[in-house]
């Protein structure tokens, strides 16, 4: 025993000075393995990024010691990327011997990052290369949930739990246009880290603050972002880009990063913003005023899918909600599918926490009673004409105290109304009977009032304002030519638009033109019968063309209750496009045969509802002779 004991002992002796000699070697030649590395990785990013890469010295102190100086990238031919003095890095031995980066502590001094375009030639043009990372069989491999999960332990690994950064320059440039963000000196204590931000754009200069906390531990960042002397920090860059202003009060945001099984990673966190104002002209006319928004989030990432839960809490003024999202990817083909359900809540809840300068028209509307909301879609961009989508809020006990800003039941009686183009006033006149042009309801042809009905709502009397299928079908063939090709309004929306939204053409105004749509409808505070009138009566039905009475004199020298049902039909046909009536001639001033298949769906319609037989109907062709004005107008574009 005590020889086999004496064959260990040396054995184990030889493979320990073995081990030793070799970690002996390895300190002594970390310097050289260190640079050949480095170099060898700067000459990769060389040669595909098309940079120059230079450093004066990169060494390593002790075991777990990095000091890098005089450190500079340039793009070919463009300025300066980046240049930095001094980087000194105290890293988690254990781990480094691993293959994994863990900082203790950090250094920084004089770093300083500088974007610049002139012209349309930029220093960081090759940050935007895209790069696939393809599968055996050439497809796009995805995994979404291992990419976040890289990400973010190497964001967490890259912070320090010590550290002082100093003197760090962040400029943008284009042509004259500046934004520098210049950090004097931020610190890092035991996880907490705090600075104050200078940021310069063009002549203006803004004093910030930001606070908070790293826990590499737990994958947990939260951070705060003000201005000071109680002043609002403004947005850079914004204005100038995107003709943008955004300035609020404070900024809070936090993350925490969870591994899941089945490989999913989980990030749950929340961004609040206080005091929060934007303007911009495609938003809303008026700065938008946000007193206090708030999401407490939580995300699921899978290899191909990205879910946001419906225990997330979205907050805006009073109002909450808990939306739901997913976005999936298979098949290079997205799927989404996104819900809310808000049961019962007050009504004055909604309506009290519309952001100010948004919903211009229903500003100071003061309601009672309660709302319950509920929303559902379903896309699969594989299977568009599947597309789900519903959307329904429903009230109990509801009435409107108060209108606010805007009477909505001005319909109801004669007012003025106002035709706007391209912003600009271009009519004004009442609707009612002290305009000499107005037509009573009982006073236009059944023809066209059924052909335009048809042609633009046939639902319209049993309707509450909403076609959900007329909708969905706008909405999958805007996603099929992946741009808005199709409404889906109906007359009580393009009434909503023109009476009240025809000055401002901006992203906010289908959402303030549904809720007046729900709450002229819901409430009655207009009759159909008096809505299709006051429609008929200012709908354009050519260049400066305004109402029925006009429309039917411009075309045929008639009065409204005179028109055919062949006139009717060519009326109704051009209310989508009517500056472009002249589109529906051939150089002979007559119809163009492309309108046969619409003047045969109409005639359908028109039989079908009992407005005419259908003998009549077999007589029925696109066929009209202009006698009005506007035949003076087809004869000179026929010159022409």
């Amino acid at each position: 025993m005590g020889k086999y004991r004496t064959k260990g002992s040396i054995a184990l002796i030889i493979t320990g000075s073995v081990l030793i000699l070799v970690l002996a070697g390895l300190y002594l030649r970390r310097n050289g393995i260190l640079c050949r590395t480095a170099d060898k990785r700067i000459l990769y990013a060389e040669q595909k990024y098309g940079l120059s890469i230079c450093y004066e010295d990169l060494r390593m102190k002790g075991l777990n010691e990095i000091e890098l100086k005089n450190l500079s990238i340039v793009p070919r031919n463009r300025d300066t990327l980046l240049t930095l003095h001094t980087l000194n890095m105290h890293l988690n031995f254990w781990k480094l011997i691993r293959g994994k980066i863990e900082v203790r502590n950090v250094t920084v001094d004089q770093l300083k990052a500088s974007f610049i375009k002139a012209d349309s030639m930029a220093n960081y043009d090759f940050l935007f290369l895209k790069r696939k990372r393809e599968t055996s069989s050439g497809q796009v491999q995805t995994d979404y949930a291992h990419r976040i999960n890289r990400i973010l332990n190497l964001f967490y690994g890259f912070l320090p739990e010590n550290g002082t950064l100093c003197q760090i320059d962040i400029t943008e440039r284009k042509d004259r246009n500046f934004v520098n963000i210049h950090i004097p000196k931020l610190t890092v204590r035991q996880n907490h880290f705090r600075s104050d931000i200078e940021v310069h754009e063009d002549s203006t200069t803004q004093h910030w603050t930001t606070c908070g906390k790293v826990n590499r531990s737990s994958h947990t960042l939260k951070a705060e972002l003000y201005a000071q002397q109680n002043n609002k920090i403004i947005l850079p860059y914004l204005k100038r880009r995107f003709d943008a202003d955004i300035r609020l009060d404070t900024l809070t945001y936090s993350l925490t990063k969870s591994e899941k099984n089945g490989g999913q990673v989980q990030l749950t966190g929340q961004a609040a913003v206080s005091g929060l104002e934007v303007y911009h002209k495609a938003l809303s006319p008026e700065t938008v005023n946000l007193d206090r928004g708030q999401v407490s989030y939580r995300i699921l990432v899978g290899k191909e899918s990205a879910e946001l839960d419906s225990t997330t809490v979205v907050q805006f003024n009073q109002m909450q909600f808990h939306p739901y999202l997913k976005a999936e990817k298979k098949k290079q083909q997205w799927h989404f599918t996104a819900a809310v359900d808000k049961p019962w809540f007050p009504a004055d809840q909604l309506f009290g926490s519309l952001p100010k300068g948004l919903f211009s028209n229903l500003e100071g509307i003061k309601t009672s009673g309660e709302l319950a909301y509920h929303f559902f879609l379903d896309a699969n961009f594989a299977l568009l004409d599947s597309l789900k989508l519903e959307s329904e809020l429903k009230e109990r006990n509801f009435c409107i105290v108060n209108y606010g800003v805007t009477d909505l039941g001005k319909m109801s009686e004669e007012f003025i109304y106002t035709a706007y183009e391209n912003g600009q006033p271009v009519r004004t006149f009442p609707i009612g009977p002290s305009w000499e042009h107005f037509t009573p309801l009982d006073s236009i042809s059944p023809l066209l009032q059924m052909s335009v009905m048809q042609s633009e709502d046939g639902a319209f009397y049993f309707h509450r304002g909403f076609l959900p299928e007329a909708m969905r079908e706008a909405l999958i063939q805007d996603l099929k030519v992946k741009r808005f090709a199709r409404g889906g309004s109906t007359i009580t929306m393009q009434l909503v638009k023109n009476v009240f939204l025809n000055r401002n053409k901006n992203i906010a105004r289908k959402l303030e033109e549904a809720l007046i749509v729900w709450l002229i409808e819901t409430e009655r505070l207009t009759s159909k019968e008096r809505m299709y009138e006051v429609y008929l009566n200012i709908v354009e039905w050519g260049p400066l063309v305004y109402g029925v009475q006009e429309a039917a004199t411009y075309y045929f020298k008639k009065r409204p209750s005179q028109l055919t049902a062949e006139e009717s039909i060519f009326l109704a046909s051009i209310i989508p496009k009517p500056k472009h009536f002249r589109n529906s001639f051939n150089n002979d001033m007559q119809l163009k045969e492309s309108l046969e298949g619409y003047y045969r769906l109409i005639t359908e319609r028109l039989v079908k509802k009992g407005i005419i037989s259908e003998v009549a109907a077999d007589s029925i062709r696109p066929e009209i002779n202009v006698t009005g004005e506007a035949k003076k107008d087809l004869q000179r574009d026929s010159i022409q």
